[in-house]
């Protein structure tokens, strides 16, 4: 992983006041309301487009931030109108004690939504104390339903593991449940129909993602565009633009005419969203970053382990608001990250 950018020293930052906190608002005028906190970048499956196979250079466990550590920086972010928080990794059950980690989020003043993103291979472990503890929405990777070619997919024989899982989510009470396929020409373009008739029966909202080259691994997994199968099914289902938000994600909804289910497509690439970004991401390692396709970041870790308080914490965020780039570069620069997707957090 690239080295932090240090922009000053804890002690040289500005104080903030603590009554009336501004919203985070960057210099194109968006506001951050966003907040995807990787917890771990390990992870029980190596998916072709996420990670390299056979890698193994993780973060040390002592670079981790700690659980308070955590808790300081998603109260900043609330504090200044950060309502919705993810929960991502790597996959984001590995971590140790994570449902005690919600418990410590879930009443912060300003937080109102906590979600979490995992392959769900741990899911029946877990669901019942994630759900106790605060989260409500969950996102499942699941890239299709034929066991061999998950298999090639993650590398492991894990579509049964993930059906467990996502029957114990719908057990423990989350909704909704929506299911994240990744579009691969020749590997999964096939089942989509297939995928989307599974969703519509079980009460799951698919969601179809172009495949974003992130590093190597990404720039390798056949991508396609979702604009020719989101006519297809249209077609095939009657499906209608709905203009209801489903969650504070990028995803372009179309429903079934009787409401009863409903498709996302998620086109970072051919469709970019970057003019209406509220995001930024905290991976594991307390490195700030401000955009998948550039390399804008900053790290909090030496801060936090340096005795900032609350006032410098809010002023350090928001200099690194201000790194917030106006646009990724994948169509024109796609060789410009070779971090890949499970470094950064999902």
């Amino acid at each position: 992983m690239e080295n932090p950018v240090y922009l000053s020293h804890p002690g040289a930052l500005a104080s903030a006041s603590s009554s009336a906190v501004p919203p985070l608002v960057d210099r194109f005028g968006r506001r951050v309301s966003y907040l995807r906190l990787s917890v771990t970048d390990k992870c029980d499956l190596r998916c072709t487009y996420c990670m390299p196979k056979g890698f193994s250079g993780f973060a040390e466990p002592e670079s981790w931030l700690r659980f308070d550590e955590i808790q300081r920086v998603v109260a900043a972010f609330a504090r200044m109108g950060t309502a919705r928080l993810r929960l991502t990794g790597g996959e984001p059950l590995l971590r140790k004690n994570l449902p005690e980690l919600v418990r410590q989020l879930a009443p912060l003043p300003g937080l109102q939504d906590i979600s979490l993103s995992t392959n769900a291979t741990q899911l029946h472990k877990h669901a019942r104390q994630l759900y106790a503890a605060g989260v409500r929405r969950i996102n499942v990777s699941l890239d299709s339903l034929d066991k061999a070619c998950m298999e090639k997919i993650t590398g492991r024989d894990s579509l049964a593991h993930i059906i467990a899982g996502l029957q114990a989510g719908k057990q423990a009470g989350f909704h909704p449940i929506k299911l994240n396929m990744v579009l691969m020409r020749g590997v999964n373009d096939h089942e989509v129909m297939r995928m989307a008739e599974f969703c519509f029966k079980e009460g799951f909202i698919l969601r179809l993602i172009e495949a974003m080259p992130m590093g190597e691994t990404g720039r390798n997994s056949q991508y396609m565009e979702v604009q020719a199968l989101r006519e297809q099914l249209v077609d095939k289902f009657g499906l209608v633009p709905l203009a209801e938000e489903l969650g504070g994600g990028p995803a372009r909804y179309w429903g079934l005419p009787d409401g009863s289910g409903s498709i996302g497509f998620i086109s970072p690439i051919s469709q970019h969203f970057c003019a209406s970004c509220n995001r930024v991401r905290l991976s594991v390692d307390g490195t700030l970053y401000m955009c998948l396709g550039q390399d804008e970041k900053l790290a909090l870790r030496p801060h936090l382990r340096a005795g900032i308080d609350d006032a410098g914490l809010d002023a350090l965020i928001r200099q690194a608001i201000e790194l917030k780039p106006e646009r990724h570069e994948f169509a024109t620069q796609p060789h410009k990250i070779i971090r890949f997707m499970s470094q950064t957090g999902g």
